[in-house]
Parts: C-alpha cells; structure tokens; sequence
C-alpha cells in the first residue's frame, strides 16, 4: 500500500487510511512515510533526532529560489537550533495568557456583531460573513492594526495560504505577490510603533528583549508576516471545519448552544477529529531506527492528525463527543515547534462557537459547499447555512 499525498482526491480522514492504520503504524507515501497512530506520532514530534520537515517544502515542489523561498527559509516553522529558540524566546511575551484574556470580551462582541449582521435572513455563506472576517478582524486587534483593512489583510493572507496547498508550485506569483503587499504593509505598522508605542503585539515584539538581544528589523517583518496569515487562515478554516463536524451531530450542537463552558472542549474535539492542519512534517537529522523503521538522513515523515486523534488504540471511543477528555491532539504541533499562537485559536474558536449554537441552535448545511483537498491543510471555501432567523 502506497498514499499518494499530492492527489486531490485523497482523503486523509477515509476508510483507506483507517484500514492501514490497522494493519501498520505507517505507510508509504510520494512524500516520505505516513505515521499513522497516536503513540508513534507523539513520540516522533518530540524526537530530537527530527526537526520540523517544512523547511523543505518548497525545494521539494520545485521552487528553489525567489521570495516566497527566500522567506519561507527564515519564518519560525522552519528555524531549527539556536536561531529558532532565540526568536521563539523573543516572541513568547507577545502570546502571554494573561492578555489574550483579556480579549475575550472584544471577540464576544465581534461574534455577536457579525451573527447579527445575518440572524434575521435565517441563511449564511458561513466563510465569507463569519469565519473570515472574524478570523481577519481579530488578527488586526490583536496586532493593533485597523480593523477597517481586514478585507486587504484577509486577501493577503488568502494568497498567502497557497503556500500550504498540495498544487503550491503553481502558486508562486500569487504567493509573492502577497508577501510584498503583507510585508510592506507591516513595515509601515513597525516604523509606527518604533515611534508611537501602544498596546499590542506588534509593539510588544518591537520592545523585546532577552539578555540584551532583541528581533532585527528583518526578523521582526518575517515574523509578522507569516503571523498574520497564518492566524488568519487556520482560525478561518478551523472555524469552518467546526461547523461541518458539529452540524453532523445536531444534539452536540444543542448542548454547546446551552453549556458555552464547554467552548473549549468543543474546539478540541473538533482539532482532533477535523483538523485543518492535517499532516505534520519532520525530517531525519541522521540516520534513525525507530520500531523496526529504518530513516535515513534527510528522510521525511508525515504525522496524520486526523489518524492518530482517532486512533482507537490511544482512545477505546474515538467517537465526536464534546463532554469528553481526550488525550491531547497534535493540531498545534508538539515538542519545540508546538504553535507560537496556539492560545488565540483556541481562545477566539472557544468563544465563536457556543454563541453560534446559541443564535442558531437549529443551523443545518444548506447545500455541500465547496471545499479544498482533505490533505495538507483543508477547510471550506464556501459553506452554506441555514437557520431559523430571528434569535
């Protein structure tokens, strides 16, 4: 058996990947070899004998030069070693839980705001009057930027997103051009806050410093840069691969619209049976013998997020249930490259989704909707909703 991770038609969430996951706990794919079962994936993604696969994701589709390349190489994902602990380090007081917090009440009424811009037609395209300019306008609050730019910055962003596609190779000249818009734009918000400090994270990255150091001028444009699109679109496709999962489970949906407590529960069941990030990448830094596996140097490893969170091996019950408590899901990672920003998305969704059972506690999908690939990383592109109007 042999996956062909670049098909679009693959499904990594199919009875295909199930039936392997039974047999072995990896398979072969075009792209190195697919981990399939929790314990392997948890043990691999904090294996110090790997480091994050992405660096080469380019390189592998073609692209060995260029922006989009260029950058790529220096954002956080790809970073190893002291040059990734050092900006990581930089980076950490700008994601304090303390202010992410105090946020809460500003994504309440940013959620409420938008439902309320639909609740009474009883119908939504959830991506394009939700998911998105939710997920934009809390980037832009949260890096202090104009909320009135959401639509630009969501645009760049969205072009940005390419560059986790299966077909990225053809994306270059939208990709880059994105990149010059995004960082030129940032550019201007550092030079600001160089100059006129507030409270926000863009000033906060300006002001840090660790035993003296502190972000270059470079270092800090790449940084905001793959921080806004990449908050930006795993916030947005999160949020509608949440509404797929929980509308298929109409008595899920209820209780959530009745326990907003279970917010947070509710966003971790749904990373950890429909994530958006649907594969993990590491690769070798030497040769590895790992449960009868032989990696050599260089080699790449897959870690199937929606396989291992359903694993029935880790979780006898593997079953969608939001009062559950699971072992944790690999979503964001694990080890030194688990997300920067991985208590905003769960913040922002965890207050998202209850207010939207409870406004539309009958919601249903109106039509299949169009949908990316279910590999690499995925989520609707449009999603009809429909809805008793009024609440």
């Amino acid at each position: 058996m042999r996956f062909d991770l670049s098909d679009p038609a693959f499904d990594v969430t199919s009875d295909e990947v199930h039936a392997a996951r039974d047999q072995d706990w990896y398979v072969e794919t075009n792209w190195g070899w697919a981990v399939l079962r929790y314990a392997e994936v948890s043990a691999l993604l904090r294996d110090r004998r790997f480091r994050q696969g992405n660096a080469r994701w380019p390189a592998q589709n073609g692209i060995h030069s260029g922006l989009f390349s260029d950058w790529w190489q220096e954002t956080l994902l790809s970073l190893e070693g002291d040059d990734h602990a050092r900006i990581r380090r930089l980076m950490v007081p700008a994601f304090k839980k303390r202010a992410i917090e105090a946020m809460v009440p500003r994504f309440q009424a940013l959620a409420d705001e938008l439902v309320d811009g639909f609740a009474d037609r009883g119908s939504v395209e959830f991506i394009s009057e939700f998911a998105e300019p939710y997920a934009a306008r809390i980037i832009c609050l949260l890096l202090g930027l104009d909320e009135s730019h959401w639509r630009q910055v969501a645009h760049w962003a969205d072009d940005l997103g390419a560059s986790f596609s299966i077909d990225v190779g053809r994306q270059v000249p939208r990709i880059e051009a994105a990149l010059s818009g995004l960082h030129g734009y940032l550019d201007e918000i550092v030079e600001d806050r160089m100059a006129h400090p507030r409270e926000d994270l863009v000033t906060t990255l300006v002001q840090a410093s660790v035993e003296g150091e502190r972000l270059s001028r470079h270092e800090l444009g790449v940084a905001l840069v793959f921080l806004a699109f990449a908050g930006m679109e795993t916030t947005r496709n999160q949020l509608g691969l949440a509404l797929q999962t929980l509308l298929q489970h109409p008595d899920q949906w209820r209780l959530l619209g009745e326990r907003p407590d279970l917010g947070g529960r509710a966003v971790e069941e749904v990373m950890r049976v429909n994530p958006t990030v649907t594969w993990v990448t590491r690769e070798a830094l030497e040769d590895v013998e790992f449960q009868g596996l032989r990696i050599p140097r260089g080699g790449i490893v897959q870690m199937l997020s929606h396989s291992a969170g359903t694993d029935p091996a880790a979780m006898p019950d593997p079953s969608f249930d939001i009062t559950q408590q699971r072992p944790p899901h690999h979503g964001f990672g694990a080890g030194v490259h688990h997300c920067l920003g991985h208590f905003v998305a769960r913040t922002d969704m965890a207050v998202a989704l209850p207010l939207l059972a409870r406004r539309m506690p009958d919601a249903a999908p109106d039509g299949p909707g169009r949908w990316l690939p279910v590999s690499g990383n995925t989520g609707a592109l449009e999603f009809p909703i429909r809805f008793t109007p009024g609440r």
